[in-house]
């Protein structure tokens, strides 16, 4: 078979065979440090005779998979007789490795790059992957299969388009904000799972991030059974200003132009928080045990997600139709007290649909959590019975409501966000 030198320049050809050997190298320098019979050597060269079978043809492309399935084979059958195990991880990321050098033949340069790196990710963290997969429990994979299912399988098949003559309801919608809270949540939740050793101080912030009452309903208990009730005041400061950020991510999400309203609100609410939490930062960082909460998707919750939005959403346009912005409003506080997540993400919604004005969603979402960090002071009471903690985190929380009350209230009145929107 004669091959003409001119369908191989050499400048492209060098940029594909550095390339292919770079990614070569990256696993094979990880399985070499792990101490690996097939190192760095051999993924380069697997990873070049990819490139250079699909610069030649199909045929020897083919031929060379063939030839790295009779290396594995060997490799195996070698592994078998020294100490009876088989390679398989080495085996298949040999197979990824040769795929990779083929897709720099080409011509792809970020894939195959992005490929190597994850792969290597993946065989480096062998421990770390392991330790957390040996303890999840059943709970957290049906979790995670779950959170696939709505996302990938329900959400594609829904009408995204009103189906009431009201235009009230809109599914997709509905479940576009179900997938946006159980994301965040879910992932959240594996933070909280990897982190919550360190203290309750990291489980405060993971866990306000996804569910904001629940958190401090643990942490409250948490802290009674250690007798460091007098730490319930940062804790709960701390799980409000996660919260703080949870729903200022969902209204970006969901109505960008929101953020003029609801940013500089949070924003002080959060630094007011801050401050309080930084006064307190001589208090040991370390408690003992580990915050527990529930896995945060189950078919329950993923109906009272749907439920609480599609409820909020109805009522809030009704209320605005009929009562114009504070009718809003009123539906953010009522809504905060329940999930204010799900108002959020309602508000934000029909503020994209065009029902609400960008910068009146910004204003729901501050009222939203403003009544959601009110609800925390309640349970807190429940919790701990303590009436000094109580007392405490009665006038902190206040001065960081009262700042919120102020921001929203100098918004509405001087109309500094629908300002900033006409610009």
């Amino acid at each position: 078979m004669q091959i003409e030198s001119s369908r191989f320049p050499a400048t492209p050809i060098a940029l594909k065979m550095a390339v292919a050997i770079g990614i070569g190298m990256l696993a094979g320098m990880e399985r070499e440090w792990s101490n690996k019979d097939v190192g760095i050597r051999t993924f380069a060269i697997v990873a070049l005779l990819g490139m250079l079978g699909s610069l030649i043809s199909q045929s020897v492309a083919v031929a060379g998979l063939i030839g790295v399935f009779l290396l594995i084979a060997a490799m195996n059958a070698r592994s078998i007789l020294h100490d009876r195990s088989l390679e398989i991880t080495t085996s298949a990321a040999l197979m990824v490795n040769y795929l990779l050098g083929m897709l720099v033949g080409l011509g792809h340069i970020f894939t195959p790059v992005a490929g190597a790196i994850i792969m290597t990710m993946l065989l480096a963290w062998k421990t770390e992957l392991s330790r957390f997969a040996g303890g999840l429990q059943p709970s957290e994979i049906r979790s995670a299969v779950l959170l696939g299912l709505i996302g990938f399988v329900i959400y594609p098949v829904l009408p995204n388009h009103y189906v009431d003559p009201w235009q009230l309801f809109n599914p997709s919608d509905a479940w576009i904000s179900v997938i946006a809270i159980a994301g965040i949540g879910f992932v959240n939740y594996v933070l909280l799972r990897v982190y919550s050793t360190r203290g309750l101080y990291l489980g405060a912030i993971f866990g306000g991030l996804v569910n904001s009452s629940a958190t401090v309903a643990e942490l409250g208990t948490r802290l009674q059974e250690t007798g460091m009730v007098a730490r319930a005041t940062t804790l709960c400061l701390l799980t409000t200003i996660a919260m703080f950020a949870r729903n200022l991510i969902l209204a970006s999400i969901f109505s960008p132009g929101s953020l003029t309203a609801t940013l500089l609100p949070l924003l002080a609410m959060t630094l007011v928080a801050g401050l309080w939490v930084w006064r307190d930062r001589g208090m040991e960082q370390e408690v003992p045990g580990t915050l527990k909460l529930t896995s945060p998707i189950s078919l329950t919750k993923v109906l009272w997600f749907g439920m609480v939005f599609i409820l909020i959403q109805i009522v809030g346009t009704l209320l605005t139709k009929y009562f114009g912005s504070e009718g809003m409003l009123a539906t953010g506080v009522f809504g905060g007290l329940v999930s204010s997540a799900s108002t959020t993400a309602a508000a934000a919604t029909m503020a994209m649909h065009g029902k609400i004005t960008a910068a009146l969603a910004g204003s729901a979402t501050v009222v939203t959590s403003l009544a959601s960090a009110a609800v925390n002071l309640p349970i807190v009471w429940r919790t701990t019975r303590d009436k000094t903690v109580v007392k405490t985190l009665t006038v902190k929380m206040a001065t960081v409501i009262g700042t919120g009350i102020a921001a929203v209230a100098a918004d509405r009145f001087f109309q500094f966000s629908e300002l900033l929107l006409r610009k």
